[in-house]
């Protein structure tokens, strides 16, 4: 909340002053995401204001808008798995090719080495998977540069302007495409206690 303060201040804005709030649902980092959502949620329903719901990935695809390649952006899960989709532009709208899902780095590359096309690789964790990228594209694996590796607000609001806004606030909850590790714990637990 801080940070909203201070951003609103910055802005010279007060909060009566947003007509809507967009949020990222994920996938991204479990506690991150869920006080992304919490706020958002909050915000929107206090102030009686729409809100609106995009993928971090979807949002991060769209700095390769202008790109005739593969957009791929991901997001490191650990464990050699990342989060990532498929997407591609046609004349400067992006539009999902394959679901956003977790997967094993690996097994994307072998799946988008049968593409035999060009593919730009979006991700602030890029410097963890580039060697393995490299190993498998070779030449057709391109890198975004640093600002393109960060999502942008003003393509954030793009998104937005193109989705309806949440009917009712409390639909909307975190995509976070796999189970908590605390989670992954307590159902081990009582599969192991039956």
């Amino acid at each position: 909340m801080p940070g909203i303060d201070e951003v609103m201040n910055q802005a010279n804005l007060e909060m009566k002053n947003l007509t809507g709030i967009v949020v990222t649902t994920g996938p991204g980092s479990y506690t991150g995401v869920r006080i992304g959502v919490a706020t958002a949620k909050a915000m929107a329903s206090s102030l009686d204001i729409p809100l609106y719901e995009v993928s971090s990935l979807e949002l991060l695809a769209q700095n390769g808008k202008y790109t005739s390649t593969v957009i791929c952006p991901f997001i490191d899960a650990r464990r050699g798995q990342v989060y990532a989709g498929l997407y591609e532009s046609n004349d400067g709208e992006v539009s999902q090719i394959r679901e956003d899902e977790l997967v094993l780095m690996s097994d994307l590359l072998k799946e988008l080495d049968t593409l035999e096309r060009n593919v730009l690789f979006l991700s602030l964790d890029l410097e963890n998977h580039k060697e393995q990228i490299q190993e498998v594209l070779g030449e057709r694996a391109i890198f975004g540069g640093a600002t393109d590796n960060r999502t942008k607000p003003s393509e954030m609001i793009h998104l937005a302007s193109k989705k309806d806004a949440a009917t009712n606030v409390d639909t909307v909850v975190p995509r976070y495409l796999q189970l908590a590790e605390a989670e992954k714990n307590i159902q081990k637990e009582s599969r192991d206690d039956g």
